[in-house]
C-alpha cells in the first residue's frame, strides 16, 4: 500500500466523503489472508454451509445499525435470514481497498440512512453474482434462474444450487455494473421487525466493549487532565506516587499526566497521589455567570449575520396588533455516557501499532493514531469495539490520541487507559449553553405574521468541524428549528452570535436540539395570547401535505388531543423535523401541590420515509425519552473558577426506572425518502413537556432544568 498519512487526509478532504465500490477481492489475497470462506463482495462473505456474514462499516451503541444494515443488504441478497450475522469492517482494511464500505462515521442518525443506497446495492450485486455462477456451472441463460432465501433454481429444469455451493465461483465473477433494487413494499427481510443480533450476547454480558478489552501482559492507565479547558501542565512531584505498589510509570504530556500499574485501580490510587500544578491559562476565572453575560452580549450585537431573512420582520413588527417577547435558555450538558472513554493501545516492537476502542468513526480512530504515533496508516490497525453509549461523545478522538501517547511512552506493551468518572464528567465536549430572544407580531385576529429571532451560543462546527462552517460563519447545528421552521410565516429573521468559550463543545444527541424547546414554547406562548388551541393553531400555519402536519395530527390523534384526562394530569404538545425525519409529540403530565413534576405519557409520531426495523424505531424512540428526560428534571453542567463543577452522577443524575413515562410510538412511513430514528424523537420532547406543565400549573418554564424552578401551587 502506497499511501502516507498526508496524502490520505488531503484525498479525504478532496473527495468530501466520496469512495470507490469494489465488489470483488482476488483470491489469493483472501488465501493469504486464511479466510475461511469465500468474500463475493466487500459486504457479503458466504461460507460452504450456507452462513452469510454481512460486514457492517458503522459503529453499534445500541441504535441497532449492525443488524438494520444487514437486513438492507440481505433483502437484496435474497438469503435466508435465520443464517445471517453481522462483522464490523477492519478500519485498516478498509483504507487498504480505498475506503471501501463508504463513511465510517455513526452520527446524526445517519448509520441507516447515510448508506443504504450502497450497501443494497452490495446485496443486490452480490445476488447477480451468484446466480449468474449457477447458470454458469449448468451452461443456461441467467435469465432462466431465480432465488429465493439462499437457493437459485433454474425454471425449465427444476435444478437448485444453494449460496455456500457456488459463492467461490461468484467471488471470481466481474461484478455487474448496474443492478435494480427491490420495491419497499416488496421487501421480505427489511421493514420487519427482526430480532437484533447484539441484543441476546449483550443479555449475557458476552460482547467485549473498549473497557472489557484484556491482553497479555497488558498494564493499566488512568489520567488527569487540567481542570480548567485550555490549560497546562506545569509540574508533578511523582515521589509518593512513584513507590506506589504496581506503579510502573508517570507519563507527562502538556495537557495531561497519567499514571501506568498492573491494575487500574492501583494506577488511580497513584494517580491521586500525584502533586499536580497546573496552570489555568487566561480561563481561571470564568464561571456559568460570565458565559451567560458573554451570550447574552452577543444578543446586544447589532450586527449579526443573518441564518434567514424572509420579508421584513422588523418592520411588520413595528405595525402588529399585538407584540410578544420572550427569552429562553439552556445550559451545557454532558454525554455521561455509561462507559467512560478508553482505548487501549499497543505499540509492537516491529512498529505496528493496534488500537481497540469504543469509537463512532472507526476511520477517524485511526487517523487519529496514526498521526499521534507518526506511523503510516498500512501500520495502524483499529479494532473497533462495542459502545457503552456514544451520543456524539466518542466521535472526537482525544481519548485514542492520549492512549496512544501513553502506549509509546510504554513502547512494547499494551496498555489500556481508562478516564475515572470524574475525569469522564469534567473533561467532555459538552452541549451547548445557549440564550435565545424571540420577539413575535401578531395581527387582529392572533395571527403570526413576524418573527424576529437572535440566538447566542458556541458554535459545535468551529470547535469540531470548522471547513463546514456556512456563510458568514453560520453553524446550521446551532440555528437549526428556528431558521427552517415550516410554519407559514410571512416574515421572518433569524440572527446568530456565535460566542465560543473556553469550554470545548460537541454533537450532544440531536445537536441544536435546544432550538426545538425554544420554538415550541414559544408557539404556544403564541396560541395563548391569542385565545386559540395550541394544536389548532399549529395546523393553521402548516400547509396540506407537509409531513410536519402529518405527524402532529397522528400524534394528536393517537392521543386523544382534545379528550378528556384524569383529573390532575394536563397534555402539551411539540412539533419539529430534523436528521431525516419528521417528529410531533403529546405528553401528559401531572404537577403536584409540592411542585413535583411526573410525566405520565408521552406519544409520538414519526415519518422517516422507510423504516427498517419497526421494533428498533420504537426503541429508538423510547430511548430518546428516557436520554432527554434527565436534560429536562435535572441535569446540568455549570463552570467555577474555569472548571466544572458537576464530577460524577450524585450531582449529574440520570433518570431512574420510576420515572420513566409509558412511550407509545406511532410510525407513519410515507416513503420517498431516508429518514433516522436515533434522535428526531427527543427534538420535540422538551417543549411536549414544558407545554404540559404550563397547562398544569399556567407557569412557563422559559430555562432549564426544572429543578430550579418552583412549580408549586399558589
Amino acid at each position: 500500500m502506497n499511501v502516507n498519512r498526508r496524502g490520505f487526509l488531503k484525498a479525504s478532504v478532496a473527495l468530501g466523503g466520496a469512495f470507490s465500490l469494489e465488489f470483488s477481492f482476488p483470491l489469493a489475497a483472501m488465501a493469504a489472508r486464511g479466510m475461511p470462506a469465500p468474500e463475493v463482495n466487500a459486504w457479503v462473505v458466504i461460507h460452504p454451509d450456507d452462513r452469510v456474514v454481512v460486514r457492517i462499516a458503522r459503529s453499534e451503541m445500541g441504535q441497532g445499525t449492525y443488524t438494520a444494515l444487514a437486513q438492507l443488504v440481505a433483502e437484496e441478497l435474497d438469503c435466508d435470514w435465520a443464517k445471517v450475522s453481522s462483522e464490523f469492517a477492519s478500519p485498516n482494511e478498509h483504507i487498504r481497498r480505498q475506503r471501501i464500505w463508504g463513511s465510517m462515521s455513526t452520527g446524526g442518525s445517519q448509520g441507516v440512512r447515510g448508506s443504504q443506497d450502497y450497501v443494497r446495492k452490495a446485496g443486490a450485486a452480490a445476488r447477480v453474482m451468484l446466480v449468474n455462477a449457477a447458470a454458469a456451472r449448468w451452461k443456461v441463460p441467467a435469465a432462466e434462474c431465480t432465488a429465493d432465501r439462499g437457493v437459485i433454481t433454474h425454471a425449465s429444469s427444476k435444478r437448485t444450487l444453494r449460496y455456500g455451493e457456488v459463492a467461490t465461483e461468484a467471488a471470481k465473477l466481474k461484478p455487474p455494473q448496474d443492478v435494480a433494487l427491490r420495491d419497499p413494499k416488496d421487501w421480505k427481510i427489511a421493514g420487519k421487525a427482526m430480532h437484533r443480533f447484539d441484543i441476546p450476547d449483550k443479555v449475557m454480558g458476552k460482547p467485549v466493549f473498549g473497557v472489557d478489552v484484556a491482553l497479555p501482559g497488558m498494564l493499566h492507565a488512568s489520567i488527569a487532565q487540567c481542570p480548567v479547558f485550555g490549560g497546562t501542565l506545569k509540574s508533578v512531584d511523582e515521589s509518593v506516587a512513584g513507590k506506589m505498589r504496581g506503579v510502573k510509570k508517570v507519563v507527562r504530556e502538556s495537557d495531561f499526566v497519567a499514571v501506568v500499574a498492573d491494575s487500574w485501580w492501583r494506577a488511580d490510587q497513584a494517580l491521586q497521589a500525584l502533586k499536580i500544578e497546573w496552570d489555568a491559562g487566561a480561563n481561571g476565572n470564568a464561571s456559568t455567570a460570565s458565559i451567560m453575560a458573554m451570550l447574552r452580549e452577543g444578543l446586544a450585537d447589532p450586527n449579526l449575520p443573518q441564518a434567514r431573512k424572509v420579508g421584513d420582520a422588523d418592520t411588520a413588527l413595528a405595525g402588529a396588533a399585538k407584540v410578544i417577547e420572550a427569552e429562553y435558555s439552556s445550559p451545557y450538558l454532558n454525554h455521561a455516557t455509561m462507559e467512560p472513554q478508553t482505548c487501549t493501545a499497543w505499540l509492537k516492537p516491529e512498529g505496528f501499532l493496534e488500537v481497540w476502542t469504543s469509537t463512532q468513526n472507526g476511520e477517524a480512530s485511526m487517523t487519529a493514531a496514526a498521526e499521534t504515533s507518526g506511523l503510516p496508516l498500512e501500520k495502524v490497525e483499529v479494532h473497533k469495539m462495542m459502545l457503552g453509549g456514544g451520543f456524539g461523545r466518542r466521535g472526537p478522538q482525544d481519548y485514542v490520541v492520549q492512549g496512544v501517547k501513553i502506549a509509546m511512552a510504554m513502547a512494547g506493551t499494551p496498555v489500556k487507559m481508562m478516564w475515572s468518572r470524574e475525569e469522564d464528567m469534567q473533561h467532555g465536549f459538552y452541549r451547548p449553553a445557549s440564550v435565545v430572544r424571540m420577539k413575535a407580531g401578531l395581527d387582529a385576529a392572533g395571527n403570526l405574521i413576524a418573527l424576529h429571532t437572535r440566538i447566542a451560543c458556541p458554535s459545535i462546527l468551529k470547535v469540531l468541524m470548522p471547513q463546514a462552517l456556512g456563510a458568514n460563519g453560520i453553524d446550521f447545528t446551532a440555528v437549526r428549528t428556528l431558521s427552517d421552521m415550516p410554519y407559514a410565516v410571512p416574515h421572518q429573521q433569524v440572527d446568530y452570535a456565535m460566542r465560543n468559550g473556553h469550554v470545548p463543545v460537541g454533537f450532544w444527541r440531536a445537536p441544536g436540539q435546544q432550538n426545538a424547546y425554544y420554538r415550541e414554547c414559544f408557539i404556544d406562548e403564541l396560541a395563548i395570547a391569542a385565545g386559540k388551541d395550541p394544536l389548532a393553531y399549529r395546523l393553521a400555519m402548516l400547509k396540506p401535505g407537509d409531513k410536519n402536519r402529518l405527524v402532529l395530527e397522528s400524534a394528536a390523534k393517537a392521543a386523544g388531543w382534545g379528550d378528556a384526562l384524569q383529573p390532575g394530569v394536563h397534555r402539551g404538545l411539540a412539533v419539529a423535523d430534523g436528521f431525516g425525519s419528521y417528529a410531533a409529540m403529546v405528553a401528559e403530565v401531572s404537577v403536584s401541590a409540592k411542585g413535583e413534576v411526573k410525566v405520565q405519557r408521552i406519544v409520538v409520531a414519526i415519518d422517516s420515509g422507510y423504516v427498517v426495523n419497526p421494533d428498533t424505531c420504537c426503541a429508538q424512540a423510547e430511548s430518546n425519552v428516557a436520554y432527554g428526560l434527565g436534560s429536562i428534571l435535572y441535569q446540568e453542567n455549570t463552570v467555577k473558577n474555569g472548571r466544572i463543577v458537576e464530577s460524577n452522577f450524585r450531582d449529574f443524575p440520570l433518570p431512574q426506572m420510576s420515572e420513566m413515562p409509558k412511550v407509545e410510538t406511532v410510525l407513519v412511513p410515507t416513503g420517498g425518502f431516508w429518514g433516522g430514528h436515533g434522535e428526531p424523537a427527543i427534538l420535540p420532547l422538551t417543549p411536549a413537556v414544558c407545554n404540559a406543565i404550563f397547562a398544569a400549573t399556567g407557569k412557563r418554564i422559559r430555562s432549564l432544568p426544572l429543578k430550579h424552578h418552583d412549580l408549586r401551587r399558589a
